[in-house]
């Protein structure tokens, strides 16, 4: 009878029970009637025609060479064919090119209408009513209170030539990326070249610009250190940094492991002033663009010595994409750490509803209270730009929710006014109160 039963846990755990796989009606559209905070995304603003909008990320996926697109993110996505019909009145149930250029058209014609009104009109058709742009910079139609900018600071952590980092082809354009920033934020810093000592560095570069963004109104930072490096940040080791840093401030090319000792100091210098600023640190785990992408270097548990710094207890980490792919389960766990919360975006994108709902009840059946909605959206051309992918991923995340949620109240785990109160901390209550929004 023991073999008997260890066998049935264990085919438990290798096939586990199929859950919820539908969403009782009248919660979903009262879910779909809540307001949302989307916590992650790359929109794009308002070009002139010939302009580019170079800044929507500071390490563009479009700049690699490109991978396959997963099933989600294909044009045959019916999601799309959706957000055509609801948002532009397209009249087909097909992809013809003559008719996706009467899409395009209709679109156009929109933007004329809504002028620097049309991405706060965006967010009126997805039912959000705040929405964070991690950005270089901001632009024109990203306006606040509803637009709120997330800068990215990854290059404050490689002031150094990163050549001996720059080991895969991805890597190598992602450091250009990174020098080019520094540079912008030194300029803006009135520091013309890098100062000689590391303690110079940080109070002439790195406080400034932080200080400069929480001025601008940003909530947060952001990192994309996973497409850098491993997320496994050392012990700062404070004195031999800082002979480091000294010996390459003027030239010569600094070792892999020199490189690394020197950004773990400073990210959790810049980690630790943000806190003192009120700034939460957003860091993107789990997978990402790119061929040579480091999946094993982004699980969020590499991450543990920075959450378990008792020095960084009054910053707020927030897991972004909560380590979308394989990881999630992990994040489940991260999030009992009380500076760490997470949001699910990025995973709205890549699987549908129901596979979503799995994730989200048992992040909800642990902590309800850290979970944070995203979309990830991002530009592309535009049958397929951030408005198109915004209405998919936000329909995928209100029916995910709420599935998850109806499995919840079918089992007898949570009333039903009690689903409702936790989708409203999700799609909204959880950002506004981590951020300190006007409700």
């Amino acid at each position: 009878m023991k073999c008997l039963a260890l066998l049935a846990s264990l085919l438990a755990l290798v096939f586990p029970a199929a859950g919820q796989t539908t969403a009782d009606p009248e919660l979903l559209s009262q879910i779909n009637q809540i307001k949302a905070v989307d916590n992650h995304t790359h929109v794009s603003k308002l070009v002139e025609p010939g302009e580019v909008d170079d800044d929507f990320d500071a390490l563009p996926c479009n700049i690699l060479e490109p991978g396959p697109d997963p099933t989600l993110a294909r044009i045959a996505n019916p999601r799309f064919l959706e957000a055509w019909q609801k948002l532009y009145g397209y009249k087909y149930q097909d992809r013809d090119p003559s008719h996706v250029r009467e899409l395009v058209t209709a679109r156009e014609k929109v933007m004329r209408e809504q002028g620097d009104h049309f991405p706060a009109w965006v967010l009126d058709q997805l039912g959000t009513e705040y929405l964070f742009a991690n950005r270089v910079a901001m632009g024109r139609g990203l306006d606040g209170p509803r637009f709120l900018w997330v800068p990215f600071d990854d290059a404050l952590m490689s002031p150094l030539n990163a050549e001996s980092v720059s080991d895969t082809p991805d890597r190598k354009a992602f450091y250009g990326r990174e020098a080019m920033i520094l540079k912008k934020y030194m300029a803006a810093a009135n520091v013309t070249s890098l100062p000689t000592t590391l303690d110079e560095y940080v109070a002439k570069v790195v406080t400034p610009t932080l200080e400069q963004q929480k001025k601008a109104g940003a909530p947060a930072i952001k990192f994309e250190a996973a497409y850098l490096r491993t997320l496994a940040f050392g012990i700062p080791e404070p004195e031999e940094t800082k002979r480091i840093y000294q010996r390459y401030t003027k030239s010569g090319v600094p070792s892999k492991a020199e490189i690394l000792k020197v950004q773990d100091f400073l990210f959790r210098v810049i980690a630790r002033e943000a806190g003192r600023l009120s700034l939460a640190v957003h860091i993107h785990t789990g997978t990402g663009c790119g061929t040579y992408f480091d999946l094993a270097g982004s699980n969020p548990t590499q991450l543990e010595s920075v959450l378990d710094d008792a020095s960084l207890r009054k910053t707020v980490f927030v897991l972004i994409h909560g380590g979308s792919g394989p990881y999630t389960h992990e994040t489940s766990f991260l999030m009992g750490k009380p500076n760490v919360y997470a949001d699910f975006s990025e995973q709205d994108a890549l699987i549908p509803p129901r596979a979503l709902a799995s994730v989200l009840r048992e992040w909800l059946e642990w902590f309800p209270e850290k979970v944070l909605y995203g979309t990830d959206l991002s530009p592309g051309p535009p049958q397929l730009d951030w408005d198109v992918v915004g209405y998919s991923t936000n329909l995928t995340a209100r029916r995910g929710l709420a599935i998850a949620l109806t499995g919840m109240v079918n089992d007898g785990e949570i009333t039903r006014e009690r689903a409702l109160e936790i989708a409203r901390l999700v799609l909204r209550g959880n950002a506004i109160k981590l951020y300190g929004l006007k409700d």
